[in-house]
């Protein structure tokens, strides 16, 4: 079986009891944590692989390093250390994610901008982009870049909206130049 299928079983049976007992969004953002722990902490990955350490140990190191996750989350990252997929947890993460934003009728997106954008910036770029891609809201990670001398650029799965200074420039080179 592919990993991403394993990866997907996990995460949906995880994704199936967060539901029922109404904690979808607390489980999200504890994955989130997990995600982003072992994103930035290369040594726990490692760890976490090494073939000298036993399962008890592995599961030793992750209930000291997320003490504070919610019971399923913790029994659904030492049942993958159980069954030697511990390479998988990032990905059940993202599937699990995945399945929770479809569920809140949200989406991730990336923003490009010259700067930070405000909180009344970031509502009304979540309004205007969700409801043309059918979603509730948007969850937008804001990303500074100089290069686009001004507006903004966004990323929603594929599709890309560059309403950037920096594009329109483009766009308008090809124009001349066909």
């Amino acid at each position: 079986m592919s990993n991403s299928m394993v990866a997907k079983r996990y995460a949906s049976a995880l994704f199936q009891i967060a539901k029922e007992q109404q904690i979808l969004s607390n489980v999200e953002e504890e994955l989130r944590v997990v995600r982003e722990v072992l994103d930035y902490n290369a040594d726990l990955k490692a760890v976490l692989k090494s073939s000298k350490l036993t399962n008890e140990n592995k599961k030793e190191i992750i209930r000291n390093a997320f003490s504070t996750v919610n019971a399923y989350v913790l029994n659904t990252l030492m049942i993958l250390i159980d069954r030697h997929r511990e390479d998988e947890i990032i990905e059940v993460v993202n599937q699990f994610i995945e399945l929770a934003n479809e569920e809140m009728g949200i989406a991730e997106a990336k923003v490009y901008s010259i700067r930070p954008l405000t909180d009344v910036e970031r509502e009304a770029v979540s309004t205007t982009f969700a409801a043309k891609i059918g979603k509730k809201s948007l969850r937008i990670e804001n990303i500074v870049d100089s290069d686009l001398l001004g507006g903004i650029k966004l990323r929603i799965g594929n599709r890309i909206y560059d309403g950037s200074l920096r594009g329109k420039l483009n766009r308008l080179e090809r124009k001349l130049l066909s």
